[in-house]
């Protein structure tokens, strides 16, 4: 899974870090209409305008949107490429984008519309969805003190072609409304969210960020072979419980707020092993910074390419994450 070339951890992530940061303040500057810090300033100290809105209304939640789901669906992919030792797995290889998927096309089929705690029925279906079908998988590929990794890919695959089914089913039966919506929230996007679902999801995804980041030696003992891991002496069976656990929640949650955006848990998690190897104590937070910042500004590139026009960021990481699945096929068919 690459680790020719070992970096300097500590430059590599000080880098990500200010690439978060430059994200963070840059972005929200940036879109079809120009912005005047003075007036976001004003807005700051009272005087409302239309800059100061744009800025701390639009853009800004976005681009922390962004910057939470790019690290999130980064560190999913670092971590699911570890557990089932397969570098093209994704943080949608066991099915959580169809299950969360379908949750939030019958929700838009039954019509519900209705609000708990600041969540749309839309998030808390694709989250319900994907929980659902994050524990069917576990449940299949448990046996006895150990979770079976080809039955997890098997069982995830298996569930994505039939989840896949049903959807095309809603499809099928809505009508010109009901599928316009369907085929938007599936694109995936970034769309305007309010700092108070931000600051709601917080503790789900920090709870398993930090979960993850306790694993990380952990991880590049398993990532190697289960006998390995066992004659270290790794509770293999509590390891892979923990991290399927966790990474799910994350990628769940995820889901719930943008929909699903491909192949960004694929292009981070390579780009960075190919940087600074495979050590897990620098790709977990790396993932967290690069990923963050790439999607931050493949979101902006997405908002303002075709201006005045919102291309969802998930068409663009699919163009982007498509030829490079295919160089990944390439370079591991001549290793």
């Amino acid at each position: 899974m690459g680790g020719e070339r070992v970096g300097p951890p500590v430059p590599f992530l000080l880098l990500g870090g200010v690439a978060f940061v430059a994200a963070l303040v840059v972005l929200p500057l940036m879109g079809s209409q120009s912005i005047d810090l003075h007036q976001v300033w004003a807005h700051v100290q009272g005087r409302s305008n239309p800059d100061g809105v744009i800025f701390f209304r639009v853009r800004l939640p976005r681009v922390l949107l962004g910057l939470l789901t790019g690290a999130g669906l980064s560190l999913a992919g670092v971590v699911f490429q570890a557990l089932l030792r397969n570098p093209l797995a994704t943080p949608y290889t066991l099915g959580v984008s169809s299950g969360g998927a379908l949750g939030a096309l019958l929700a838009i089929k039954l019509g519900l519309s209705w609000n708990v705690l600041g969540f749309s029925t839309l998030q808390i279906a694709a989250f319900g969805g994907s929980l659902a079908t994050i524990l069917l998988v576990y449940g299949l590929s448990r046996g006895v003190g150990a979770m079976a990794v080809h039955i997890m890919i098997l069982a995830g695959v298996t569930l994505s072609y039939f989840l896949g089914a049903l959807i095309l089913l809603l499809h099928y039966l809505a009508d010109f409304t009901e599928t316009q919506q369907m085929i938007r929230w599936m694109m995936g996007g970034l769309d305007v969210v309010d700092y108070r679902t931000l600051v709601q999801v917080l503790p789900l995804i920090g709870l398993a960020v930090l979960g993850l980041m306790r694993m990380s030696l952990t991880l590049n003992i398993l990532s190697t072979s289960e006998l390995f891991a066992l004659s270290k002496g790794v509770d293999v069976f509590r390891t892979q419980r923990l991290a399927f656990l966790y990474t799910s929640l994350l990628t769940g949650t995820v889901v719930a707020l943008t929909g699903p955006i491909g192949f960004v848990g694929l292009i981070i998690p390579h780009f960075l092993r190919f940087l600074v190897g495979p050590d897990h104590r620098v790709l977990i937070p790396g993932s967290l910074l690069y990923g963050g910042a790439f999607l931050a500004v493949t979101d902006t590139a997405a908002r303002t390419l075709l201006a005045p026009v919102n291309l969802p960021v998930g068409i663009l990481t699919a163009l982007m994450g498509g030829p490079f699945f295919l160089w990944l096929l390439y370079r591991q068919r001549n290793r």
